[in-house]
């Protein structure tokens, strides 16, 4: 074998050809010279190149502490939670040069709620040479500062609503305001209002926009059936551009039949509505009315539209209800729905030990009446209505021998405390009186209308249904021992009234509080 014989070298095996390798101009790190521009590696790309430059590190956010909306710059106010999107949203769109650069993520830092500090951290890109990109996170401190928005600038000035709801009914009592109340509080349909005003005879809602009072109004159509109209008055014009401004009033007036109300339907409409007898009571106000005859059990509706068309008044309402003694009852077969036909004999309770005068009457409640309780009702033997529609049901042939001496309406409970505790409570709304102070003998006249409406409550499971009860924690504390001995007599005191069970009852967040432990 002749050794100068020249011989291939095999490659070592596990070694991969590579490209060029060059030093970094600036700290001397090998990189590939194929793909490094600049003769300058990675880290110190990261630690000369700043991507975020002209991105400032600090904000502010303007908050109205009255309604706890964000200012959108440059006029607009946006409802948003803590680290919520929108609010996410607000705090980018208030930083400058942010859309030179692409963002990759973005969230919020946890701050102490009273910092009045908000931190997000944000995550960006963008290419910094020819096909090398570069990532770079940074926080931006915002700092919230306070500042009124002009809604709520209005609604502390006077006189400057752009649009009022005048709410009315033409009745004696304000029944039916109780459960509108009740119900506007349960929607929240008065959140828009910048002021809410007791008149005589209703209530004044104020808005600042038109479509808030056209919502509001809508909502009243929805619950209760009601009659509009509109009108308006000039504020300004401009003579160059032609623009105007308007103030704009609306009046609502509910129909002036009541829960529990006797009425006399002319006899058209009663024909015209399933051939009901004309004379009934009205047990249920929603959107239509809803009138029961409590001889056949026979219910009608007669929508608002109906209504306007030929209004009437009612032949009595519940101040002219007597109280009777049932002597005796007996129940039929015949039932419709929660009522249950009966045949009862009644007196009037002033008249027991005076005279032996009893009355005969078909009753719808004769599955609640037993023999010996108090039920109340309209007594119409003896009675003079200056009504046009009763005059006709009296010289009717169909109808005048038809009319009944008493027309039973509701079980009452003699033995209920009047201004007992109860374990459940109803918010009332914040409404400004005015000059409009209640005289003692009105103020009497009030709180004996809402104690009859909190009754109504209690014995009427619908009714409880659309409405929200709160739990009452207030406990009463009396103040001496006399005080003491009263309460405890009064709790021994047989109460035979309805109760609502607790389950039924709502927390009142309202009145929650943090309180320091004294033994801590």
């Amino acid at each position: 074998m002749d050794l100068d014989t020249p011989m291939g070298m095999a490659p070592m095996l596990g070694t991969a050809r590579t490209g060029a390798t060059i030093l970094c101009c600036n700290c001397g790190a090998p990189i590939d010279g194929t793909s490094a521009t600049g003769a300058i590696c990675y880290d110190c790309i990261k630690s000369t190149v700043d991507i975020s430059q002209g991105i400032p590190r600090e904000g502010v956010l303007n908050c109205c502490r009255d309604c706890d909306r964000w200012l959108m710059p440059p006029t607009s106010w946006v409802s948003a939670a803590l680290e919520s999107r929108e609010l996410l949203s607000i705090c980018l769109k208030r930083l400058r040069n942010l859309n030179k650069v692409r963002i990759i993520d973005a969230r919020f830092v946890w701050t102490e709620p009273h910092s009045r500090r908000i931190k997000v951290k944000i995550t960006v890109q963008d290419q910094v040479a020819d096909g090398v990109l570069m990532q770079q996170s940074f926080e931006v401190v915002y700092v919230v500062a306070n500042q009124q928005c002009r809604e709520c600038a209005k609604s502390y000035t006077a006189n400057v609503w752009r649009a009022s709801v005048q709410v009315r009914q033409r009745v004696t009592h304000k029944r039916t305001f109780l459960l509108l109340e009740q119900l506007i509080l349960r929607h929240q349909a008065h959140r828009d209002t910048i002021n809410i005003k007791e008149e005589k005879g209703g209530i004044d809602f104020y808005f600042a926009q038109r479509n808030q009072a056209e919502a509001f109004i809508h909502f009243l159509k929805s619950v209760v059936p009601v009659f509009t109209k509109e009108s308006k008055h000039l504020i300004s014009a401009d003579t160059h551009t032609g623009n105007k401004s308007y103030k704009f009033s609306y009046s609502v007036d509910l129909v002036p039949i009541c829960r529990d109300d006797l009425v006399a339907l002319p006899l058209k409409i009663a024909k015209s509505i399933g051939n009901i007898s004309p004379l009934v009571i009205c047990h249920r106000i929603g959107t239509s009315i809803n009138l029961l005859d409590p001889n056949t059990l026979q219910t009608a509706d007669i929508s608002a539209d109906v209504f306007w068309r030929a209004p009437f008044q009612p032949l009595a309402g519940s101040p002219d209800m007597v109280e009777f003694i049932v002597m005796d009852i007996e129940p039929t077969s015949f039932r419709k729905g929660k009522w249950v036909l009966g045949e009862a004999t009644v007196a009037r309770a002033c008249d027991l030990g005076v005279n032996d005068n009893t009355y005969f009457a078909r009753t719808h409640l004769g599955n609640l009446l037993h023999a010996g309780d108090s039920v109340m009702g309209y007594m119409l033997n003896g009675a003079n209505y200056n009504s046009e529609a009763f005059e006709a049901i009296e010289n009717s042939r169909a109808y005048g021998s038809t009319i009944p001496d008493v027309m039973l309406v509701k079980k009452h409970y003699p033995n209920r405390r009047k201004n007992k505790r109860r374990n459940w409570k109803l918010k009332r709304m914040a409404k400004d009186e005015g000059d409009l102070l209640p005289k003692p003998a009105d103020q009497a006249r009030m709180e004996a209308e809402y104690e009859n409406f909190l009754r109504d409550v209690e014995e009427d499971e619908e009714l409880r249904a659309a409405l929200a009860l709160y739990k009452n924690t207030k406990k009463r504390q009396p103040q001496d021992a006399d005080a003491m001995s009263i309460a405890e007599t009064e709790m021994t005191m047989a109460d035979d009234g309805p109760k609502i069970n607790m389950d039924e009852l709502l927390d009142d967040f309202d009145e929650l509080a943090i309180q320091d432990d004294e033994h801590a």
